[in-house]
């Protein structure tokens, strides 16, 4: 039996790159010594989101940063053993992307361009193209940014690509539409939740989800991170505050009894999925 220690942050990010490393850096060594073995930070993590879905400012967008840049190397070298999934504004090929990326103290394990965008988001970023798992110290997982987990086959493609683990990075606000005047009553609060409960039951495994707390211009975002099992159950969950939720289990024990009976995966039948 192997168990792991899984963490999902809440935690509020801004603009200030060299702030929001330092901060980062700072939980992580924290996240260490309570024996954290997979960190996954929110969205946007590094420089911040930006501050309206639906007309988004592009002259004050989130700054970008260099994939192989010092930012990364930073966090990169305070993981050290432990797994760390964190998200920033990537550059690259003269394009803005909504990035994450997962490391350890041994480099780049994982990169995830978010696929999947809401409302005005195109005009910030540039769209991903893709779903891979990867290979980590806590086993195979892949990644998701937000509004990509709306999509049952975002995360069905890492599961029947061998992910045990789908951390899904989050900048997701309140509704911008039709405000609650209480976080727990939003809309948007009751599909986040809903989402990650979805994904990992549906697909039969671990969904570590994290979110950005507090406001950046119009966008209030839910927290709510947390850690759901293989049954859709969440194990550990910060609410609205920012925190940490972790839980230690034995993630292919959980997972090969989820599976003893129904197995989802093995009982596809992709080829009725085909459209008409």
């Amino acid at each position: 039996m192997t168990t792991v220690t899984l963490g999902a942050l809440a935690a509020h990010f801004g603009r200030d790159v060299h702030r929001g490393v330092s901060k980062a850096v700072g939980i992580i060594e924290a996240a260490r010594r309570d024996g954290v073995d997979l960190l996954v930070f929110p969205d946007a993590s590094i420089g911040g989101y930006i501050g309206d879905l639906r007309r988004p400012d592009t002259t004050e967008l989130p700054p970008t940063l260099d994939p192989d840049g010092p930012e990364l190397a930073a966090i990169a070298a305070a993981a050290g053993a432990m797994t760390v999934c964190i998200g920033y504004t990537e550059a690259a090929e003269g394009k803005r992307y909504n990035s994450a990326v997962c490391l350890s103290g041994d480099g780049v394990l994982g990169r995830h361009r978010k696929v999947h965008q809401p409302a005005g988001e195109s005009l910030a970023y540039a769209a991903g193209e893709s779903f891979c798992a990867f290979d980590t110290p806590v086993g195979r997982m892949g990644m998701l940014i937000d509004y990509d987990k709306t999509f049952p086959e975002s995360a069905r493609t890492l599961a029947l690509d061998g992910a045990r683990i789908i951390a899904t990075l989050n900048a997701w606000p309140a509704s911008v539409t039709d405000r609650a005047a209480r976080l727990p009553a939003d809309r948007q609060s009751r599909l986040f939740d809903l989402y990650d409960c979805a994904r990992a039951a549906e697909n039969q495994v671990f969904v570590v989800s994290s979110n950005l707390t507090g406001v950046t211009g119009s966008l209030r975002f839910l927290g709510q991170a947390k850690v759901v099992g293989p049954g859709g159950d969440v194990l550990a969950n910060t609410r609205s505050k920012g925190g940490l939720a972790k839980v230690d289990v034995d993630v292919t024990a959980e997972i090969t009894r989820a599976r003893k009976v129904l197995n989802h995966l093995a009982e596809l039948k992709s080829e009725a999925y085909g459209r008409r």
